[in-house]
């Protein structure tokens, strides 16, 4: 499948669509789910365009998981999350609802998260969120 670089991720990138960003460098952004499974829901993407998992370069998928795992650490501190669900669909029969390939990072138990991509969260409550992780960001740094 060729990279659509008007999906919403790709978006997001550019500025054209707001995110509550939590972490940004020059090869990953990591933003809050605005449809949180938990409280805390987190979205890590490479800047890289890749569909799924399986198209992105293995240099760049190995600096974003770098990433991922310091969001995650972050994640728990803020949350103090006794454990962190790491989801990354890769392609549509997987469940991915969004073109470009990302991990998400759930504070949370697989058997108490709400369902995936089905209710938009409470968007102050998100950003309250945002900041708690970026704290911790600051303090693990």
């Amino acid at each position: 499948m060729s990279y659509d670089d008007q999906n919403i991720f790709a978006k997001i990138l550019r500025g054209e669509i707001p995110s509550i960003k939590v972490y940004e460098d020059d090869r990953v952004l990591a933003f809050m789910d605005i449809m949180p499974q938990a409280d805390g829901h987190t979205l890590v993407i490479p800047k890289a365009s890749a569909v799924t998992l399986l198209d992105l370069d293995p240099a760049e998928a190995a600096y974003t998981i770098q990433i991922v795992q310091k969001i995650a650490r972050a994640i728990e501190k803020a949350f103090d999350a006794k454990g962190i669900v790491l989801m990354q669909l890769s392609g549509a029969a997987a469940g991915q609802t969004v073109p470009h390939v990302h991990f998400h990072l759930i504070p949370s138990s697989i058997h108490q998260m709400r369902t995936h991509a089905a209710q938009m969260g409470d968007q102050v409550a998100i950003t309250q969120h945002a900041e708690k992780i970026k704290a911790a960001l600051a303090e693990i740094d």
